[in-house]
């Protein structure tokens, strides 16, 4: 008994206590809340929505419900991205629905080529929308990277992906409030750039990845 003891002593001595793991979805919602809040201050900012936006949102419902399943779209891979910072946290069940309507949303625009939600009109437009849409993503995408990196991601290039996804889609879809709406230019203007932060993300955080392995492996 006194061996087993003493053992425990040995193993126990110098272990200090952990931090409790921080409520991931609670940390999720802060992070979207204050990225939404950026991007909506930001874009009113630089210039005036669409003069007659809220009141196509109040009338239409298609658009209503194309806006609402982006607001939804963003909620999830947002939650699944936080999640996916946990080992175990995140379902494949809950990631598939946050793929699946996300891809929803942007099949609502391709069905726009064809069959608007609205009449297609310039009123509204903002001159560099794309470039708006790619600088208003970037500082939700780096604070992304600066809470995800305190916790554990085991594919941290997925993580990055999905929450630098998040932070795309975010001026994607309130350009559609701010900008003229016109399907094609909304899918080359707003949905793509959004698209290119979500890869700019993933890439950042494999070459991240990669250099760390390699400083681990030259140690």
């Amino acid at each position: 008994m006194t061996d087993t003891d003493d053992l425990i002593t040995n193993l126990s001595r110098g272990l200090e206590p952990t931090r409790p793991m921080p409520n991931i979805d609670l940390a999720a919602g802060l992070w979207l809340l204050a990225s939404a809040a950026w991007v909506i201050v930001v874009t009113h900012w630089y210039g005036p929505i669409r003069p007659n936006a809220l009141e196509q949102l109040a009338g239409n419902a298609r658009y209503l419900l194309e806006t609402l399943c982006g607001v939804a779209a963003i909620v999830l891979v947002s939650l699944a991205a936080f999640r996916a910072a946990v080992p175990g946290r995140l379902s494949r069940r809950f990631a598939r629905w946050s793929v699946g309507l996300t891809l929803l949303w942007l099949s609502c625009y391709l069905l726009d080529l064809q069959y608007p939600a609205l009449q297609p009109s310039m009123l509204g437009k903002r001159d560099g929308c794309v470039f708006e849409t790619l600088l208003y993503a970037l500082p939700p995408m780096v604070t992304g990277f600066l809470v995800v990196r305190r916790l554990y991601p085991l594919q941290p290039v997925l993580t990055a992906l999905g929450f630098s996804l998040a932070a795309g889609m975010l001026p994607a879809l309130y350009m559609q409030i701010a900008c003229m709406y016109l399907p094609a230019h909304i899918l080359q203007f707003h949905l793509l750039p959004g698209l290119v932060v979500a890869l700019l993300g993933a890439a950042v955080a494999w070459l991240l990845w990669r250099t760390r392995g390699q400083d681990g492996s030259d140690q």
